[in-house]
């Protein structure tokens, strides 16, 4: 199978699963634009007001739209209700610079997923398999092309069994020292108990996102502890015993 090289005059071969994407288009994209702003009035007026109660605290999306227009966005993963979570916290105004880094082999798996996960996510297909390193070339292209992004990433690689949260993978530093992009933290506090692993569909009840500091870009060691230092503050119980875990 052919390596694509991610150039956009190679935008009329691409997989369809790429093309939503703004390092391919050339024009505006009338019809994600149109999806994505149906979905976010249902998800930020409907599911996550009445159905699910989210609050936001800390930091103003706006003060940080102003001062970081490209930003990695991390947070604890333990459920699929998360990156939507995430998503009905960021002002609707902002989400046509709104990515988020999905597995394909769950997001990209049928044409209605694939139609949602492009239109109405704005989805980067990340394969978890992948040897080739043609995911991480694609996000590093899209940190270093676009004049804003904020892409959303799961730095624990998958969804936490046991709701703790877990150390990191090495992705996140890669794609913030590369490409000199700073990352946000944010803390999603309730998702365990509305959607744990294996759930297929979300319990009504309460749902807070915390959003933190802004880290430079550094080792992941850096990274990973001093979003512990922080998460901690909110929630002495938010991680694994590392140590009962390696034993």
């Amino acid at each position: 199978m052919r390596e694509w090289k991610y150039e956009n005059e190679q935008w009329t071969q691409l997989p369809t699963y790429l093309k939503h994407l703004p390092l391919f288009t050339r024009h505006i994209d009338v019809t994600s634009m149109f999806f994505r702003f149906l979905w976010s009035f249902f998800l930020q007026e409907l599911i996550f007001k009445f159905y699910i109660l989210l609050k936001v605290h800390g930091q103003s999306y706006h003060d940080l739209r102003k001062q970081y227009p490209k930003l990695l966005i991390i947070s604890n993963h333990a459920s699929h209700i998360d990156a939507t979570s995430i998503a009905a916290s960021i002002p609707k105004r902002y989400w046509l610079d709104l990515y988020i880094a999905a597995a394909k082999d769950y997001f990209f798996t049928n044409p209605l997923f694939t139609f949602f996960s492009q239109h109405c996510l704005g989805a980067i297909p990340i394969d978890r398999k992948d040897r080739k390193g043609e995911a991480i070339n694609l996000i590093l292209q899209l940190l270093n092309e676009q004049k804003r992004i904020w892409l959303i990433l799961f730095p624990e690689g998958t969804r936490s069994k046991d709701g703790k949260v877990h150390e990191f993978k090495r992705g996140v530093s890669i794609f913030a020292e590369r490409t000199k992009t700073p990352i946000l933290f944010l803390y999603i506090d309730g998702n365990t108990k509305l959607m744990p692993k294996g759930s297929v569909w979300p319990r009504p009840g309460k749902l807070n996102i915390h959003v933190g500091p802004v880290h430079q870009p550094g080792p992941i060691e850096a990274v990973y502890k001093s979003y512990k230092e922080w998460v901690l503050t909110i929630n002495p119980n938010a991680f694994a015993d590392e140590e009962s875990a390696n034993t």
